[in-house]
Order: structure tokens, then sequence, then C-alpha cells
């Protein structure tokens, strides 16, 4: 019923290809789940940072098992030399350590804390930017690699920080 009345009333969610939506649909419930089990139920930019800091001072970090988004991201994000237009509409906020996502992402900072941050910061963005309506402006037009990379990074903290039974 909910996806018959999205398909007959949402801004462009009858042109989203099925794949689109499944990747979508699939975050919302990822990143609950993930908010639940890993972030104890409330999930704030300095709340990911502590968490961060927390695994990468535990030796748990393994940052290196996220770097296929990282680079993903770099490529969307940064290219040529410059931040693309796409950057700007991640709304960062101060909170959400602009600067270090930056550095980040032009290549300036490698730390795998940093590197690991950054790709939680991006999620967290594209988790605001959905749930609070940004994502609409373009009709949720050309988001399946965001959510598909995105999906696939919590999918990873869930298995790894998240003590999900069997």
């Amino acid at each position: 019923m909910s996806l018959q009345w999205l398909m007959a009333r949402a801004p462009g969610f009858q042109a989203l290809p099925e794949a689109d939506r499944a990747a979508i649909f699939d975050f919302t419930f990822l990143w609950s789940l993930f908010e639940a089990k890993v972030m104890g139920s409330f999930a704030r930019a300095d709340l990911i940072c502590a968490k961060t800091n927390e695994w990468s001072d535990a030796g748990t970090l393994n940052a290196d098992q996220y770097d296929e988004h990282l680079t993903y991201f770099r490529q969307r994000y940064f290219t040529s030399g410059e931040f693309t237009r796409h950057f700007a509409h991640l709304h960062l906020r101060p909170a959400d350590q602009p600067d270090l996502v930056r550095s980040v992402l032009d290549g300036r900072n490698n730390e795998p804390r940093d590197r690991l941050l950054t790709v939680l910061m991006i999620v967290w963005r594209f988790r605001n930017n959905l749930f609070h309506g940004e994502k609409w402006a373009y009709q949720l037009q050309g988001q399946l690699a965001n959510f598909n990379h995105a999906n696939a990074v919590l999918m990873r903290l869930l298995e790894q920080y998240g003590q999900l039974e069997g």
C-alpha cells in the first residue's frame, strides 16, 4: 500500500529504477540497525567521532576494509584537484568534521582513523540528507552508487561491531 502511494505521489519516485528504490529502502533499515546495535540507539556526529576513536584506541579500526568506499567517495567529491559540485550537497555541518573530511578526500590526510571517520561522516550526511528531505530536491536521482557504498559500509560495521545474533 505505501509503495503504491509513493509511486503515485512522491516526486520522481516512480521513475526510479527498482534497484535504486531497493538500495534506499535497505539503507533506512541498515541505518536503523547500525544506530541501535553500534551507536547505542543514538547517533550524532560527535558520538560517531567518539566511537571511531574508541575503535582506533582498541586497535580494531580495520580502516583498510573501507578503502573501496573511500576511493569511490574521493572520486565523487574530489576530481582534477578540486572539490566537485556533489561535495557541497553533502551539507557538512561543523560537527561533521568538514576540514578533516576535505583533507582525506583531497588526499592530504591518510591516517587510518581519519579515513574511516570520513567514510562514516559521508554516510551520516546521506542519512541526514535522506531523512531530512535534501535528497528529494533532485527526486532521489543518481543515488544508487551512493547508497550501495553506504549500505556496504553499514553492513561491515554491523558485522564487526554490532554484536548481531545468528
